[in-house]
């Protein structure tokens, strides 16, 4: 049976019909999570919240416990995650509010713990399509369900920040084929990947990045609009993915669910047992054969 993650902004989580719900705090061997889980129930469906950046947006992109937040989930019984999160448009037809569905990304973070593996246990997944197609093509539907213009397909740049991009490095973006640019989607998809959950990126256009013209007489105040306008688009679209989700017969078979079949280098006799004790919820299915 899946179980619908959603990571994104505190906004995202007040769905009309969401019931039985509880915050309970869910401990993780790689540190603290952003914040506790949301569970609930989404027309029968069971569906787990995370506030990336902790409620009231208290943790930069920096700092935020990748590791911890996708070990969460996974022990929480998570299958399948759609990430939602604001972006920068890196080209002039993704206007603000609209959605990218990408299907890329290019991983310019330096800063982050990027892997659940190292020395002792040694596993190298596959990059090559770092968001599940079928958690994609769903969402999709349920975007035009929900009368979002959303557009699917695009390459999204992940920043380090927490500063913006200068000019010289916008324009580098846009030459190198980036259709959108954030600071946070890395590397929560390469983790997912190594925990064998479909991993989807709902990228949000808020403002075109500093190589638009127009981008200097943008105030903040029409970018938070947008923003809120933005998370009542991210609710519609998550209240009408998740029952699509969860009548999908072929999620079981979805190859994302084995992406560490063939990714242990290290052999069993030479595997450290306290970082093997770490990888309990995320690599257990391949560990413990």
């Amino acid at each position: 049976m899946s179980v619908i993650g959603v990571i994104g902004g505190s906004g995202v989580y007040n769905i009309d019909g969401l019931s039985n719900t509880r915050w309970e705090k869910v401990s993780s061997p790689f540190g603290e999570p952003s914040d506790e889980l949301l569970f609930g129930e989404l027309g029968g469906q069971q569906v787990v919240f995370l506030p990336r950046h902790g409620r009231a947006h208290r943790v930069p992109p920096s700092e935020i416990n990748y590791r911890a937040n996708i070990d969460a989930m996974k022990r929480a019984g998570v299958t399948d995650i759609i990430s939602v999160g604001a972006v920068g448009s890196l080209r002039e037809h993704l206007q603000p509010g609209m959605f990218v569905i990408v299907d890329q990304f290019i991983d310019r973070t330096f800063a982050r713990n990027k892997s659940f593996f190292g020395t002792g246990c040694v596993a190298h997944v596959s990059m090559a399509h770092p968001i599940c197609k079928r958690l994609g093509d769903h969402i999709e539907i349920a975007a035009k369900q929900a009368g979002i213009n959303a557009v699917r397909g695009g390459t999204y740049l992940a920043m380090e920040g927490p500063q913006f991009s200068s000019l010289a490095e916008s324009e580098m973006y846009r030459q190198w084929q980036c259709d959108v640019i954030g600071m946070t989607n890395m590397p929560e998809a390469k983790l997912a990947r190594e925990a064998e959950i479909c991993y989807a990126t709902v990228a949000m256009v808020t403002d075109y990045d500093c190589w638009h013209p127009d981008h200097d007489n943008v105030t903040v105040t029409q970018i938070i609009k947008v923003l809120m306008e933005n998370a009542d688009r991210a609710r519609a679209l998550v209240s009408r993915a998740v029952p699509l989700l969860a009548q999908d017969g072929e999620a079981a078979g979805c190859s994302c669910r084995s992406a560490l079949e063939h990714a242990l280098i290290t052999s069993p006799q030479g595997r450290d047992p306290e970082l093997v004790a770490k990888l309990d919820a995320v690599a257990g299915r391949v560990l413990n054969r």
